[in-house]
């Protein structure tokens, strides 16, 4: 298509000079309500702004032109993706009840991704269980490649059912242990990804390595008494640190956007807040539960009790995931 760029650069600076008004009457004043006709136009000029960007580009004579409209869309791409909400009172169970589900449905499919590379860790670590047994040196920590499952299970019942340190003392160690691990996996995120997926596939082959070993000795049903009450929420929360880690390496890819990276980090950095905040959380409860609860065996808490536990969490925390703050969803949807 051949360009007329007087006439196209007369016919567009009036939308430029107009989508600039707004964004300096949004940024002066973040707390403005905006009606929704004004919104719509907004995200118009935007659009239109953006596919301008995309003509100008090929033109190396108009540089100031293209800078111009670099900055411009830049600016409203911050103000689309950025949410106000931090310019009013924190409400933390707000924040936990309504927000955090909403950022984590909004970036499912990087959820949905960490699920595969960890079921993938999984098989690989049952496999190399399976087929070279001496791999258990590299692929299961803790000290699980020192002993077998059945010994393990043995002395759990001879010690009359307390394995080692039900108190706060454990639950807080192991709370910080998972949220620092948490945090480096989405941290990771900024190899452009690739850190965090090699971190979430490491931790499926742990899992897959002693969950085979355990099932292949006869201990499958101690396995789930001890993995289910907290594990139903400790490995969910670690594939939600995941997500932000790829959100976070998408982010920095930029996936073809003509938006500088400091701007596209800008609007992507609240969500990440969020995702993270939300691990947090779900891994006090967890650090609770492990260190009060699934550290306690046969004889003196029967594995039926712990296993419907934690089925009971894992079923509440998709719940919680899936419908918290969905009518919040469905108004905003209508009203754009």
């Amino acid at each position: 298509m051949i360009l007329d760029l007087e006439k196209f650069l007369a016919a567009e600076r009036p939308r430029w000079k107009e989508l600039e008004f707004q964004l300096t009457r949004i940024e002066s004043d973040g707390n403005r309500q905006v009606p929704l006709a004004e919104i719509r136009r907004f995200h118009y000029l935007y659009e239109r702004a953006s596919s301008d960007l995309a003509k100008i580009t090929t033109f190396a004579a108009e540089p100031e032109t293209r800078r111009y409209l670099e900055a411009l869309v830049s600016r409203a791409y911050a103000e689309i993706h950025e949410t106000r909400e931090r310019a009013h009172r924190f409400a933390p169970i707000h924040w936990f009840l309504v927000t955090f589900p909403r950022v984590f449905r909004r970036h499912l499919q990087a959820f949905l991704a960490t699920v595969f590379i960890t079921l993938a860790g999984v098989g690989f670590g049952a496999f190399a269980t399976a087929f070279d047994p001496d791999s258990r040196r590299v692929t299961m920590p803790f000290g699980h490649d020192q002993t077998t499952p059945s010994d393990r299970v043995q002395r759990e019942v001879s010690s009359g059912g307390a394995a080692g340190g039900g108190s706060v003392g454990f639950s807080t160690q192991l709370m910080t242990h998972n949220t620092q691990v948490s945090i480096l996996t989405m941290a990771l995120g900024m190899t452009c990804g690739v850190g965090t997926l090699i971190s979430l596939f490491y931790n499926g082959v742990i899992l897959g390595a002693i969950g085979f070993d355990y099932i292949q000795d006869g201990q499958g049903r101690f396995l789930a008494g001890w993995l289910l009450p907290h594990g139903s929420i400790e490995i969910p929360a670690i594939l939600i640190a995941g997500q932000a880690g790829l959100v976070l390496g998408v982010t920095i890819l930029g996936r073809g956007a003509a938006v500088p990276l400091r701007a596209r980090l800008r609007a992507v950095t609240p969500d990440l807040v969020t995702l993270i905040g939300g691990v947090a959380i779900l891994l006090i409860w967890a650090g609770l539960v492990e260190g009060l609860f699934s550290q306690y065996h046969e004889p003196m808490l029967p594995y039926s009790v712990k296993i419907a536990f934690g089925l009971v969490e894992l079923t509440a925390l998709v719940w919680f995931l899936t419908w918290f703050g969905r009518r919040r969803d469905q108004r905003e949807t209508n009203g754009s």
